[in-house]
C-alpha cells in the first residue's frame, strides 16, 4: 500500500558558483515543549482487500509520543451525513505543530490547541458539503484557518480566526488555494486562465484582493509556491539534477533570485516561508512503500541547505497530514 500525503494540500541574490553543501540543523522546537509532526489515520483492507481508512486520527509528536483525537471524525461524512467509506475527513496541522483543525463527530469544524482548549466554529461555518470535499489549511502560527471547498457548485474559500472562530473573509472559489503567507496575514492562490497560463493572486485574510499577475513559466510551472510575510515575494523550487530556488516579486513582476541548491532525495510536497530569509521544504519518498519525510531549511541569501528533521510515517498509515513550516 502506498501511503499518501493528505491534501491540505512554503533568495534574492544570484548564486556565486558552486553548490552549497547540506548541513544539519536542530529540529524545530516550540517554547511550550512538544509539537505535532503529523496526523495519521490507519488503513485497513476491505472485503476485497483494497485499503480504506479506519479508526480515528492520531497525532505523532516530535518526542515520538502518539496522541489521539477522540472527538475527531475519521472517515469523511457526505453532504447528507452518511459515511463515505473510502475517504478520510479533512484535517490540518499548523506549521508550529501547536494546533490542529478537524471535523468533530458532531460535524462541527474545530481547532484544538496543544495543552489548551478546543474552539468550535459555528454550525453554519461551511455550506452543506461532503467532508472529503473540504481542504483545511492553517497558518504557520495556527492563528488563521482556511477552508477550501471542491464541490460541484463553486464555493468561496472561508478564512477564520482560530482564537474566536469568527469568519474574517472569503476568497473566490474559482481560485486554488496555495497557502498562507509567512505571517498569516495573506493567502496565495492560483487559477488557470488559458492553456499553459496560470495567474497567481494574493488576498488579505479579510478577503481583499491585493495582487493578481501572470508570472513567468519558471514560477508558474514549478509549484508548489509560497508567499513571504511581505505579501509580495514568492518562492518556488525548480527540481532536477541542478535544482534552483527561485524568488519572484509579484509587485514588479520580476524574478529576483535564482540560487542553485542541493536537496536530499524526495519529491517536494510543501514549501513555506519560515523566516525573512528562510524557506522550509518537505520532501517525501516511498522506498518499499514506507513514506519517509525529510524537512530542510534553505537560506535564501546563501542557498545553504540544512536538514531540520526526518521521519518515517507509521507503517499502517492510510493517509497522513504533515505540519507545514
Amino acid at each position: 500500500m502506498r501511503i499518501r500525503l493528505f491534501a491540505v494540500l512554503a533568495a534574492c541574490s544570484v548564486a556565486l558558483g558552486g553548490t552549497p553543501a547540506i548541513a544539519y540543523a536542530q529540529p524545530r522546537q516550540h517554547e511550550h515543549g512538544d509539537s505535532i509532526r503529523y496526523a495519521s489515520i490507519k488503513g485497513c483492507p476491505d472485503k476485497d482487500g483494497a485499503p480504506r481508512p479506519c479508526g480515528g486520527w492520531r497525532l505523532v509528536m516530535h518526542s515520538g509520543e502518539r496522541r489521539t483525537l477522540p472527538d475527531a471524525q475519521g472517515i469523511a461524512l457526505d453532504a447528507k451525513g452518511k459515511p463515505s467509506g473510502y475517504a478520510p475527513a479533512a484535517i490540518a496541522v499548523s506549521g508550529n505543530g501547536q494546533k490542529v483543525a478537524y471535523f468533530t463527530k458532531a460535524g462541527r469544524l474545530a481547532v484544538r490547541t496543544l495543552g489548551g482548549g478546543v474552539e468550535l466554529l459555528a454550525k453554519d461555518a461551511l455550506p452543506r458539503v461532503g467532508q472529503d470535499e473540504v481542504t483545511l489549511m492553517l497558518s504557520d502560527d495556527g492563528a488563521r484557518l482556511a477552508a477550501a471547498i471542491t464541490a460541484d457548485k463553486p464555493e468561496d474559500t472561508r478564512i477564520f480566526d482560530t482564537a474566536t472562530g469568527a469568519l474574517l473573509g472569503t476568497v473566490p472559489g474559482d481560485l486554488t488555494l496555495a497557502g498562507f503567507s509567512g505571517d498569516g496575514g495573506e493567502v496565495l492562490a492560483s487559477v488557470q486562465t488559458g492553456e499553459s497560463v496560470t495567474d497567481l493572486a494574493v488576498y488579505s485574510d479579510r478577503g481583499e484582493r491585493l495582487a493578481r499577475v501572470a508570472p513567468p513559466q519558471l514560477v508558474a510551472s514549478n509549484g508548489p509556491q509560497a508567499l513571504a510575510a511581505d505579501g509580495r515575494t514568492v518562492a518556488n523550487v525548480v527540481a532536477g539534477k541542478r535544482s534552483e530556488l527561485v524568488t519572484y516579486d509579484l509587485s514588479s513582476d520580476e524574478v529576483t533570485g535564482r540560487k542553485k541548491i542541493k536537496l536530499p532525495a524526495g519529491d517536494i510536497r510543501m514549501i513555506d516561508w519560515t523566516g525573512d530569509t528562510q524557506v522550509t521544504l518537505h520532501l517525501i519518498r516511498q522506498p518499499g512503500g514506507s513514506a519517509k519525510m525529510t524537512i530542510v531549511q534553505i537560506d535564501t541569501e546563501t542557498g545553504a541547505v540544512r536538514v531540520r528533521d526526518g521521519y518515517t510515517v507509521l507503517k499502517d498509515t492510510f493517509v497522513f497530514a504533515a505540519c507545514g513550516g
